[in-house]
């Protein structure tokens, strides 16, 4: 009997292995209708989700995209209805961040601070901008359910996905094929990308417009990275002293005449310090004299809420990680890197770099469970793929990064493009001063300097999280939609 059935057995094994094998849907999408309260305005709406593929040049799929598309229901004709494509950053994150806690018509149910609270889920965005235009939240491959799809021999060309170039490229033509199938040529169109998300469409800007002959009318970086802008050495040593008054005013760790400043006020004497006394000080390394070196340690302690022992010990070079771990020491715990206002504890109170990220833990907490579900029981997109929250796309390829000077190419050759810098003046790691020095090199002529705008939060990496901006941050881009838009016949040019 034995004999006999083994390789029964075994036959039903294999099947059933077989039938279980997790299936990537190249082509496939979802729709379901729903409504919204924006702004007291009832908002009709559907919400698309689908994997897109992207082919090769033989016309074989390589990856599938997968995609969330809320689109107003009461707009018939789209040619004056904003296409907003959205991504977020990583490399390898999810769209999910500004997805379900930002721009779309729902959002975490978070308390006003953004910390998680059960049971988790989902709620009604009443300041999402879908009253103003339609948003696509693009997932790159190996984030969220996309995936790349193997050659017949079972391989994957890592090449082709992980890199900046790489990203940009194969991006760009998967939004050729989303923008024909949904008939948007004719509509405004703006990218939005948040952390490394704005290294992505800011190379974009360019690559649409070259490869791909499709024209923006504006994008928007939310907690923008360097962008291929230089900031090393002095400079990049300097900038952090804004972030750090940021940080310390909001922990009460600033002396009291500074305390008790409004923080943009503050800000803006950090910052003038920074430019016109630090940097010269720092340009001189080694060679600053004793005094003036003691002096710049004095003023960085009385902004920073550090020592002057602590930042002379440090030869003026504070690093971010130490700062995260010394300003609140002395009450046992550190601070967030993405938003400062985020607390943790570590093992040791001693060291120079917190045991881990206190706010990302805290995010993952309440995103994960609340996407998870939504997608599924709420947009009925229904698979066995992981969710990728953090996706395995490393080594990222990060040679040949151009992407601010090719956010300005692409702003100089076409008029009809702006760009908003949106950033929290407590997130550590994309520092709002950084973005600001960002914005001001891009452009070094000055030609554009009125088609570059920033704003401000009170808040961190993801300004949204906080309930006041939350509705800031949406208002305000829907104050850059308006202001982008062109007049009706009005041409391009200069």
């Amino acid at each position: 009997m034995k004999n006999i059935f083994t390789p029964l057995f075994l036959l039903v094994f294999i099947t059933t292995a077989w039938s279980q094998k997790v299936e990537i849907p190249v082509d496939t999408t979802v729709t379901t209708n729903h409504s919204v309260t924006i702004n007291s305005e009832n908002i009709d709406y559907t919400a698309t989700t689908g994997m897109q593929p992207l082919w090769n040049n033989d016309g074989e799929p390589i990856a599938s995209l997968f995609y969330t598309y809320y689109k107003r229901s009461d707009v018939k004709n789209t040619e004056n209805r904003p296409l907003v494509i959205s991504f977020n950053g990583g490399p390898g994150s999810a769209s999910v961040w500004m997805h379900v806690a930002y721009t779309g018509p729902r959002v975490l149910k978070i308390d006003d601070e953004g910390y998680p609270i059960q049971p988790y889920g989902i709620k009604e965005n009443p300041h999402s901008i879908l009253d103003v235009a339609d948003i696509v939240y693009v997932n790159p491959v190996n984030t969220g359910y996309s995936r790349p799809i193997p050659d017949e021999d079972g391989k994957v060309d890592r090449k082709k996905f992980f890199g900046v170039q790489a990203d940009i490229k194969y991006l760009a033509e998967w939004l050729n094929t989303f923008v024909s199938r949904n008939k948007r040529w004719l509509s405004p169109k703006y990218l939005i990308g948040e952390s490394y998300g704005t290294t992505r469409v800011s190379g974009l800007a360019l690559e649409l417009q070259n490869s791909q002959w499709m024209y923006l009318n504006g994008v928007i970086l939310v907690s923008p990275t360097e962008i291929g802008i230089d900031r090393d050495g002095p400079v990049g040593i300097a900038n952090r002293l804004p972030y750090f008054a940021a940080a310390a005013w909001y922990h009460d760790a600033l002396p009291a005449d500074l305390q008790n400043r409004e923080l943009e006020d503050l800000l803006e004497e950090v910052e003038s310090y920074t430019i016109n006394e630090l940097t010269p000080v720092l340009v001189k390394g080694g060679f600053t004299e004793t005094a003036k070196k003691e002096e710049a340690a004095e003023k960085m302690a009385y902004y920073s809420g550090i020592s002057k022992e602590v930042i002379l010990q440090n030869n003026l070079d504070v690093d971010y990680r130490f700062f995260w771990k010394e300003l609140k020491r002395k009450d046992g715990v550190t601070v967030g890197r993405l938003d400062s206002r985020y607390l943790g504890i570590d093992a040791k109170e001693a060291g120079d770099s917190p045991d881990y990220n206190a706010e990302l833990t805290s995010w993952l907490h309440s995103f994960t469970p609340a996407i998870n579900h939504y997608l599924r029981q709420d947009l009925n997109f229904e698979t066995d793929l992981k969710y990728y929250m953090f996706g395995p796309v490393h080594p990222w390829d990060r040679s040949g990064d151009n992407s601010g000077e090719n956010l300005r190419q692409a702003m100089a050759q076409n008029p009809n493009l702006d760009v908003m810098i949106q950033s929290g003046y407590f997130d550590g790691a994309t520092t709002y001063f950084n973005a600001k020095y960002t914005m001001w090199q891009m452009d070094p002529s000055g030609k554009m300097k009125d088609r570059l705008s920033f704003k401000g939060y009170e808040s961190g990496h993801m300004m949204y999280l906080r309930a006041e901006d939350l509705k800031n941050a949406n208002d305000d881009i829907r104050e850059f939609i308006e202001k982008s838009l062109p007049k009706e016949g009005a041409p391009a040019k200069y």
